[in-house]
């Protein structure tokens, strides 16, 4: 008796867990289209600095305000009006030194649009005391109002290039004249495992695709469960999830290199919305099933998630002298962050399989609201709109 209740509060305690990993992905998900993210583009030449800083119109409006008349448009003459403002904003959360502070004179102001939105770019050109020596980087840009922020930065340093993901725990960053190619394999591993672990498209896409993998289809007429039962051994769902992931490995590689070394270009919000509507087509069949071979739709929509992990590079850039070690370590970082998620994915559904909470609730209710939450991103995507007003 005494184990029966311990293996209800077990399973209690497991299903909460799954439910509060849904809800982490759900509650992300919905955010996915408004990442805060700034790009910084540094070259330093001896004593000689030049920066270049992208900033999210949006991230500005939230930290200091820009729109004047509240119509919820942005224009050149309220940036204008708060430029001044906006420097000193922009300057005293960012500072270089090499031998001692470099100085930086008065940056110029232009605006670009990126794939989300419209961007501040702030330029400016510096001296530093050293000419040679490491270069320290200190990066602070809203992190006093949103720890999710980031700055992805590429750093041109005597010819040698580098490149980091800028957050809370990464703010200050030293680099050195030289790097070696285990370093940049280290530096790169660690972007592909991040970018995987904040694409929340990516891991939606992953997730629907695997939650079937715990359960098989009951022949026509069966009752209970969905018309589904859980699978009998953990080998089989492990082969079912390796099948999987292979073959989404398989395909975002190829895509992946092509689009990094430049030999194949798509549009950013073709391959956006091309993503979105991956999520909604894995998500369909999971509540209607049309393809068998889950492998089939991971390798297709992989080639189209390839894109998408490469567009990353394209920000940070790859170094010339470590291309493909660069490349191969991007990669490499992308799979395990897959597999730790799948390692986080798997024992959990194995041991939910037979109840009904995971076949209604986790993989019925969990496509619907992938399917929905998909659904929005495609029509953002597509046709530039917003839908999560209140994001």
């Amino acid at each position: 008796m005494s184990r029966g209740i311990w293996g209800q509060g077990v399973a209690r305690a497991v299903a909460m867990a799954w439910l509060v990993m849904w809800l982490m992905v759900w509650a992300g998900a919905a955010q996915a289209h408004k990442s805060s993210d700034s790009y910084l583009t540094v070259q330093v030449q001896g004593d000689q600095v030049s920066v270049q800083w992208d900033i999210a119109l949006r991230d500005i409006q939230f930290a200091i305000g820009l729109d004047a008349n509240g119509d919820d448009q942005i224009t050149w003459g309220e940036l204008q009006q708060k430029e001044r403002e906006l420097q000193a904003w922009a300057v005293s959360r960012l500072s270089l030194q090499r031998g001692g502070s470099c100085t930086l004179g008065q940056p110029s102001l232009q605006v670009d649009e990126h794939t989300d939105g419209g961007y501040a770019v702030l330029a400016w050109r510096g001296r530093c005391p050293q000419q040679h020596g490491a270069l320290s980087l200190q990066y602070s840009l809203l992190f006093d109002l949103d720890a999710q922020h980031r700055g992805l930065l590429k750093l041109d340093l005597d010819r040698v290039t580098h490149s980091a993901v800028l957050g809370p725990q990464s703010g200050v960053m030293q680099f050195a004249e030289a790097t070696t190619a285990g370093a940049q394999f280290v530096q790169y591993l660690w972007q592909g495992v991040w970018h995987i672990w904040i694409g929340f498209d990516h891991i939606l896409f992953l997730l629907a695709l695997l939650l079937p993998a715990v359960l098989l289809r009951r022949s026509r007429g069966a009752d209970g469960g969905g018309g589904a039962r859980g699978v009998s051994r953990f080998k089989d769902a492990g082969l079912s999830v390796l099948a999987v992931v292979t073959a989404f490995t398989l395909a975002h590689s190829i895509t992946l290199s092509l689009a990094a070394l430049e030999i194949i270009s798509l549009p950013s919000r073709l391959v956006e919305s091309a993503i979105a509507a991956s999520v909604v087509f894995a998500a369909v069949n999971n509540l209607v099933p049309m393809v068998q071979g889950r492998w089939l739709m991971a390798f297709f929509f992989g080639l189209i998630h390839g894109f998408g992990f490469a567009s990353v590079l394209t920000e940070l850039g790859l170094p010339t002298g470590a291309l493909v070690v660069s490349l191969v370590g991007f990669n490499l970082g992308v799979e395990l962050g897959q597999l730790a998620i799948v390692a986080v994915f798997l024992p959990l559904a194995f041991v939910l399989r037979h109840t009904r909470l995971y076949q209604r609730g986790v993989l019925v209710g969990g496509s619907w609201v992938a399917l929905l939450v998909a659904l929005a991103w495609f029509v953002e995507r597509a046709f530039d709109l917003s839908l999560f007003w209140w994001i």
